[in-house]
């Protein structure tokens, strides 16, 4: 099963539209959180918004997940060891205020796991493709640990004194 998201504070038509057209050659069923968006799909099952226990429960069964390009997808990609194909969002076509997306992209493209595709005709490429999930490296983990020291430090500095 595939899993689509396109969060929940900007539309992606585009994403929905794109993966509904080519839904029907996948041979798996393409399920969709559309987010505020207001293309109607004919080929995948849709939500708005699934509640946060039903999204992790499609993103732990699905092969794989495609996604704009936001950190909190990544995240759960990383999460439930997922391969995600990020499509970012692109301000020229009114899907975002500024390319940040693109920028996000252009950092995390070379890391295992994570796909980008920019055009339907590389979309429909990785999605063929037996893709590698995305799997925190040990770099990563060892920032993760400091990171969770750096805030326990903070909070103990600014608990308020009795």
């Amino acid at each position: 099963m595939i899993f689509v998201t396109v969060g929940t504070q900007l539309p992606f038509d585009r994403l929905i539209k794109t993966m509904d057209d080519i839904a029907p050659d996948l041979g798996r069923p393409v399920i969709a959180q559309t987010g505020v968006g207001t293309y109607l799909c004919r080929n995948i099952q849709t939500a708005v918004n699934y509640g946060p226990i039903e999204f992790d429960g499609y993103v732990k069964k699905c092969d794989v997940l495609v996604a704009h390009a936001g950190m909190g997808t990544v995240l759960k990609a990383y999460k439930y060891r997922k391969p995600v194909i990020l499509v970012p969002r692109k301000a020229a076509l009114g899907e975002h205020r500024n390319d940040h997306q693109l920028a996000t992209v252009s950092q995390l493209r070379s890391r295992i796991g994570i796909y980008v595709a920019e055009t339907e005709e590389e979309l429909r490429s990785l999605l063929v493709r037996d893709l590698a999930p995305a799997i925190p490296t040990d770099d990563m983990l060892e920032r993760r640990v400091r990171l969770i020291d750096f805030v326990r430090k903070l909070i103990i500095m600014t608990e308020p004194v009795s």
